[in-house]
């Protein structure tokens, strides 16, 4: 078994057990499945649930490409791949849950091979439209402890920089949401070299509910209203001119002719847009703006936990 074949086990086998658990966790819709193929391109599955308790949108998919050309938006970042053959393989989800007080979240794992060179890139963020310290503070110290584990291989420090400067929206000044963890061209030299970068991905991939799941017990059973489903879909919005503008696995997709349904389920079910949107002052809403700039939550204090109010 070749080296992209071996990572496409591992993320066909992680997105079987995601799948399973967001599942159950929403415990009302059920996730479609759809393998899908393409001659001269490769295939892969699409795991798809929408209109859930939990979830409004949910997508958790697997791919495993070939080509006979390195992507442009590939290449124009390592000059020295232009024009040689490619495999890739990887897995990416994105969780939009109904409750505005509940984030979304994403999350990737890709690797890239051509000729006799290889690298890994991934990672996870989380995106409020209502901000919360606990939540801030766990996601990122549990993202930290998967790092820790990994010494040599992984770089908390230097991932969650990237991630912040990753995902900010240039045009708006603010970041998409509170960032997380994101690498790229991660490789090694020696025999030990892919084994220890698949086991920190591996290790990643069983990290994803650890994140993400206690922060969804504590958010998505709390009443809201329409004002804040007006706001949900506000940011929302901010969230889909990331995707459109910015975002390089979307470019990729685009580039490489996959699966179009596939690529945009990543998208928002529901978004909005206004004319200069102002909330008031001290509001929850206004509080969120403090979320939205780089800070190292992974080393803050234990939060206070209070309750919302207006």
């Amino acid at each position: 078994m070749n080296l992209s074949d071996a990572m496409a086990e591992l993320f066909y086998g992680g997105q079987s057990r995601l799948v399973r658990a967001f599942e159950d966790y929403d415990g009302e819709a059920s996730f479609r499945r759809e393998p899908w193929q393409r001659a001269g391109l490769g295939g892969g599955r699409v795991c798809t649930l929408e209109g859930g308790r939990v979830f409004e949108r949910a997508g958790v998919n697997v791919s495993a490409v070939s080509g006979a050309q390195v992507p442009p938006s590939v290449g124009a970042q390592l000059p020295e791949t232009a024009g040689k053959p490619f495999r890739a393989t990887g897995i990416s989800m994105v969780l939009h849950p109904l409750n505005p007080y509940a984030p979304s979240f994403h999350a990737n794992f890709r690797f890239f091979e051509t000729g006799d060179a290889w690298w890994f890139g991934g990672g996870l963020d989380l995106t409020p439209m209502y901000g919360f310290d606990d939540d801030a503070v766990h996601f990122h110290r549990t993202l930290r402890d998967w790092c820790d584990r990994h010494p040599g291989t992984a770089d908390h420090e230097k991932w969650k920089s990237a991630c912040d400067s990753y995902f900010t929206i240039e045009h708006r000044g603010e970041m998409r949401g509170i960032g997380g963890v994101f690498f790229d061209h991660l490789t090694a030299t020696g025999p030990d070299g892919f084994a220890a970068h698949r086991a920190l991905v591996a290790d990643g991939l069983d990290t994803i509910l650890a994140a993400y799941r206690p922060i969804l017990d504590r958010r998505t059973e709390l009443p809201y209203g329409e004002a804040e489903r007006r706001w949900q879909l506000i940011r929302r919005g901010r969230y889909a001119e990331f995707n459109l503008v910015y975002d390089r696995g979307t470019m990729f997709g685009l580039q490489t002719k996959g699966n179009i349904e596939a690529i945009l389920i990543s998208m928002p079910p529901m978004a909005s847009w206004a004319y200069d949107v102002r909330p008031e002052p001290r509001s929850p809403e206004a509080d969120l703006s403090r979320f939205l700039q780089p800070r190292d939550w992974a080393g803050a204090r234990a939060p206070q936990v209070k309750e919302l109010s207006r």
